[in-house]
């Protein structure tokens, strides 16, 4: 694949360099002898040496201690396998990753992955993608090392009409990343976007084949502006957004997030098979900012105001007009309007 960075294998077993790593991180700042490094990895001397010049290739600073061995000093914030791996705790979503250095869109190569039948729970990561895929057909944009740009294979037991559930529990679970790595608090506004103090941080587009009674697989897209600047957002941007960055004042592990999201999707993903989409629900409702507010919805050529009243079964935002009725809303783009009086 052009532009791959690295992926992790099938199955969710160790490269040789993800086992180097976690050698090296066994003893934090200390020595691995090359003899040790060969004898557990059961390689030669000179293999061993090929690897760690790899390693630094990706840019981990790696010191070499005459007659001793190595010393990891540091790691890279990069959205690889090896790294994403080090400290990953779930059961099924990420124990397979492929990293793109650029690729035209994550969701196009999960996509294509999938109908060649790779596995439930694969991620596709990539720095910085050429053609990032927003919702309506509209373009995200996606510099190079300083947001997080995933996506996810999903094959749920699911009929067709209920695939929507999912871009919730993905928005849920990127609000439940953005809590345990920041001290921001987000807000979600119908259906797919996290916003911070009113402003965009992060989008959602799920893909889906089908058919007339089976979900073949889901492709989760996501999106999160983590450390982007300023200067780097386009000027005609159709809504303000902004960057867990440029709101909390401070960097943000760029790993660090990618494993809370990756561990918030997995633990909701397995509740939502047991339990239904009722707990999803409740916990967007409790996260929305449109809820019980007057909006506006438009879509296309067509718009409709009423009172947010929550969503349904299918994801539609239930809508009270002004003549009593609900109605149910399946796409557009939501403002919320001033109260009357």
């Amino acid at each position: 694949m052009k532009d791959l960075f690295s992926q992790s294998p099938d199955g969710g077993t160790q490269t040789l360099d993800q086992q180097i790593l976690a050698l090296f991180r066994a003893k934090p700042g200390g020595v691995v002898s090359g003899e040790e490094l060969s004898g557990v990895l059961q390689v030669s001397r000179t293999a061993v040496w090929k690897h760690i010049k790899g390693l630094k290739a990706l840019g981990y600073r790696i010191e070499a201690v005459p007659s001793q061995g190595y010393r990891l000093v540091a790691a890279p914030d990069l959205l690889i396998p090896e790294e994403i791996a080090a400290a990953l705790v779930t059961r099924r979503i990420g124990r397979r990753v492929i990293s793109f250095r650029e690729t035209d869109s994550t969701n196009e190569v999960a996509f294509r992955l999938a109908e060649e039948g790779a596995e439930e729970g694969t991620v596709v990561v990539a720095e910085a993608q050429r053609r990032g895929k927003g919702r309506l057909g509209r373009r995200w944009e996606s510099p190079t090392g300083v947001n997080l740009y995933c996506s996810v294979i999903l094959r749920p037991p699911l009929l067709p009409v209920k695939a929507p559930q999912l871009t919730f529990l993905s928005a849920v679970a990127v609000a439940r990343a953005i809590t345990a790595t920041t001290p921001l608090h987000p807000f979600i506004k119908w259906p797919n976007d996290l916003l911070i103090n009113g402003r965009k941080v992060a989008g959602l587009l799920n893909e889906m084949s089908s058919e007339t009674e089976k979900v073949n697989f889901i492709i989760l897209g996501i999106g999160v502006n983590i450390n982007m600047r300023r200067d780097q957002f386009p000027a005609d941007l159709r809504h303000p957004a902004t960057s867990l960055f440029l709101e909390g004042g401070e960097e943000v592990s760029r790993l660090a997030f990618a494993r809370a999201l990756l561990e918030a999707l997995d633990a909701l993903y397995d509740a939502y098979l047991v339990d239904g989409y009722g707990p999803v629900r409740k916990e967007w409702l409790a996260l929305s900012n449109v809820l019980g507010k007057r909006v506006r919805v438009t879509f296309q050529e067509s718009e409709t105001v009423g009172v947010a009243e929550g969503i349904d079964e299918d994801g539609a935002l239930l809508l009270q007009l002004a003549d009593g009725r609900v109605e149910r809303v399946l796409a557009g783009d939501v403002t919320i309007l001033q109260a009357k009086g």
